[in-house]
């Protein structure tokens, strides 16, 4: 199989991108026997948020704040980024609190479904597919495959799951937007897959990472969302396909990438210390989420030491966008430091050895 194909390896990218799918599809099967509240147990609250999802937030460090070269390249960028995500939490969470949760519940769908469409868009660069049709049918069937488990969501509301915490979703969406939708979500996906097989009929040409990144995010949005009805089901489906392809990418990168000598990022990529590069955002989770929990949820004792603290309503409003700041910024960040354009990152594309013929 043509290299062009994949955007690391075969094997590489079937273990990133299909082996999270497969495993959070088999883990909604077996959820019944797994979790039979639908809520998530423990273990797996540690494994999906801990060291999933939140430890994925804060490893955009290693492509940003600990690369120094990166960072005095951009240091406006990285440091109004938060000070901006911070004062406008503040204010809105000031205002209202279930305001703050629905903005930061919006922007993180939006980076969800823009992280989906940023791997299609770096397959399309790895192979220099140029093929403006298929560009715009691929970027079609990312939002499809997202935006309509979305919208079915709010059409369907209240759900026994959701994004940050009940409520966060507006609600009153109409469910007859969503049947005129789904004709449409349907017809989406199968003149995609109608278009595969017709360039191989006519170009011998199969992408096959890209289909496998369309095909996994149709599956576990829709069996997360629509299929299903538990946290257990939504939270298995929601982070595996993107906490853990985020890490293989950082990881790529910073071995691709050429760091200062005895510097904490030649240590750890040069040397491959995968633990070492685990371990630090891991400890930077359990910290976050520490802080979260003592201070605001108060939900874990057994988990987390030392004495829940009560806050004020008052403190609240300073402390809870402080305690969602990694989040934000990495939403935020993400938006600028893996486009491939030459002005925005110019070492980017010749780092990963993506294409220079198109740009995303």
């Amino acid at each position: 199989m043509s290299s062009a194909n994949w955007l690391f390896s075969p094997r590489f990218d079937l273990l990133v991108f299909g082996g999270p799918a497969i495993i959070a599809l088999i883990l909604v099967a077996l959820g019944p026997w797994l979790a039979p509240s639908g809520d998530l147990p423990l273990p797996m609250w540690i494994f999906a948020i801990l060291i999933v999802d939140v430890a994925h937030v804060w490893s955009t460090i290693y492509r940003t704040y600990l690369d120094k070269a990166e960072f005095n390249r951009r240091a406006s960028l990285y440091i109004v980024v938060p000070l901006c995500c911070y004062v406008l939490g503040f204010i809105t969470y000031s205002i209202s609190s279930t305001l703050f949760w629905t903005l930061l519940a919006y922007v993180a769908v939006f980076h969800f479904i823009r992280q989906q469409y940023g791997w299609v868009a770096l397959y399309n660069r790895r192979a220099g597919d140029v093929a403006t049709f298929d560009q715009y049918l691929d970027r079609l069937s990312i939002y499809m495959s997202t935006c309509f488990p979305v919208l079915w969501w709010h059409a369907h509301l209240p759900r026994k799951f959701s994004w940050f915490m009940p409520g966060d979703f507006l609600s009153g969406l109409s469910p007859v937007l969503v049947q005129i939708m789904w004709p449409i979500y349907l017809g989406t996906l199968s003149t995609y897959i109608f278009r595969q097989v017709q360039r191989w009929r006519r170009e011998r040409i199969i992408r096959w990472g890209k289909n496998l990144v369309v095909c996994t995010t149709a599956a576990c949005w829709f069996v997360g969302i629509v299929a299903t009805n538990t946290d257990w089901a939504f939270s298995v489906t929601n982070v595996l396909i993107h906490g853990i392809p985020y890490f293989a990418i950082i990881w790529v990168y910073g071995r691709k990438a050429e760091y200062p000598q005895g510097s904490l990022l030649e240590g750890i990529f040069t040397k491959r210390r995968v633990f070492a590069f685990f371990a630090l955002v891991i400890v930077l989770a359990f910290i976050e989420e520490w802080a979260w929990d003592r201070l605001i949820w108060h939900e874990n004792s057994g988990l987390f030491p030392f004495k829940e603290v009560m806050l004020s309503n008052a403190t609240h409003a300073l402390v809870v966008p402080l305690l969602a700041l990694p989040q934000a910024t990495h939403y935020v960040l993400d938006a600028w430091i893996w486009r491939t354009h030459r002005t925005q990152n110019p070492q980017l594309a010749s780092t990963m050895e993506l294409s220079s013929t198109i740009e995303s």
